[in-house]
């Protein structure tokens, strides 16, 4: 195995993606606090501009109390095609660099540039292009943290954001960690925290240089693994091949539902949604699940197995609607606060096979996926269903 010093990791974090976007596209928002998430009362911040979070607001934060805390801020839906765009982009920039691309959501990924040094320059070298080649080809500014593993480059990324870009190298990777709170370590938690607080450990340091036996009363047989982190070793490759195991989406109301028109209604835009980032990465489904969450917060799931793969939005649909139906049969009358479907067992399907949404898809690509639901809901209507 080679030596895990000798490798170069960055970790890649877009800043404050969603609201950057938003900025980028609309010029005026440049320098002012723009929210963005769900608009409704019961809405959750999925990113704040940093202009925002001066006020105090972060993502998922209830909307309710952003808006107590920054009333004169911009509050913007999430456009999330607009986001898969511009982080197809991103991603393709990354390619440039290195094919060994991990990405961990629509703006953040780990790069193993590793096999590019001798021909790209040093790992900051690479990082400094890898910036400049997002910034000019989408305007968007990232954070880069660079190291010798992932552990130690996300913490990296994460030092000094926004537009940050540090580097750890082996030999400073105890004056690096040592003087973090023991919080930053993966996999402390809020009930861990205080328990080792009470042992007089605040910091990674300290966990560093703890006996590990005293350690074991707090962390069990996750000591070992914590004081490895603790001593920045971590030697996780970085997983190109990556894939989505699942793909879902799902709304919390703005308020409580009970008419099973509307339900479904809600229901048919997210299989649309959902089956159109399906068949946008060439593949098929044989699961489909839809998640209830009723008025006393009670969540269910349920599922289906199909026969074989799918990438139809109307068999989703149509599988989801079941699921529904059986559910509101069960619980006549119970208001839902939250519904959505999802799709797993996910594998390529011929083209043949995705053809028949392609006209679909462009509608929904120049018109949105309203138009294609009003017609859906039409067409029910002229069935009876």
């Amino acid at each position: 195995m080679p030596d895990p010093d000798l490798r170069a990791i960055i970790h890649a974090d877009m800043d404050a993606f969603y609201a950057s976007v938003e900025q980028r596209d609309r010029p005026e928002l440049r320098d002012r606090p723009v929210i963005v998430g769900g608009l409704g009362p019961r809405g959750v911040v999925a990113a704040a501009s940093y202009e925002a979070r001066t006020f105090g607001v972060f993502s998922a934060m209830p909307m309710a109390r952003a808006r107590r805390r920054c009333p004169d801020g911009v509050y913007i839906r999430p456009r999330m095609d607009r986001y898969r765009e511009l982080s197809a982009q991103i991603f393709r920039v990354f390619r440039g660099f290195t094919p060994l691309v991990e990405g961990l959501s629509l703006d953040e990924a780990f790069l193993d540039v590793t096999g590019s040094l001798k021909l790209l320059g040093s790992i900051s070298d690479i990082g400094r292009a890898i910036r400049e080649g997002v910034l000019a080809d989408t305007g968007l500014q990232c954070s880069l943290g660079m190291a010798h593993n992932k552990f130690l480059a996300k913490l990296a990324s994460d030092a000094e954001k926004p537009h940050g870009f540090v580097q750890v190298d082996p030999d400073r990777v105890h004056a690096f960690l040592d003087p973090m709170p023991i919080g930053r370590l993966w996999g402390i938690g809020k009930k861990t925290e205080p328990r080792l607080k009470g042992m007089g450990i605040y910091t990674i340091g300290q966990l560093r240089t703890a006996g590990p036996e005293a350690l074991r009363s707090v962390l069990g047989n996750r000591t070992g693994h914590f004081m490895r982190l603790a001593r920045g070793e971590d030697i996780r490759p970085v997983a190109p091949e990556r894939e989505d195991k699942s793909i879902s989406h799902e709304v919390t109301f703005d308020r409580d539902v009970s008419d099973a028109r509307e339900l479904h209604a809600e229901l048919q835009r997210q299989a649309l949604a959902v089956m159109r980032r399906v068949r946008r990465k060439h593949l098929g489904a044989r699961t489909v699940r839809i998640k209830i969450r009723d008025h006393r917060f009670r969540t269910v799931t349920r599922s289906v197995s199909l026969r074989g793969a799918t990438s139809r939005s109307r068999t989703v649909y149509k599988v989801a609607g079941g699921l529904l139906d059986k559910w509101l049969g069960e619980n006549s009358g119970t208001p839902v606060r939250l519904v959505g479907v999802g799709v797993t067992s996910l594998e390529p399907v011929k083209p043949e096979h995705r053809g028949l949404d392609a006209a679909v898809d462009e509608i929904a690509e120049r018109y949105g996926d309203a138009k294609i639901t009003r017609g859906l809901a039409l067409e029910r209507r002229r069935r009876g269903d």
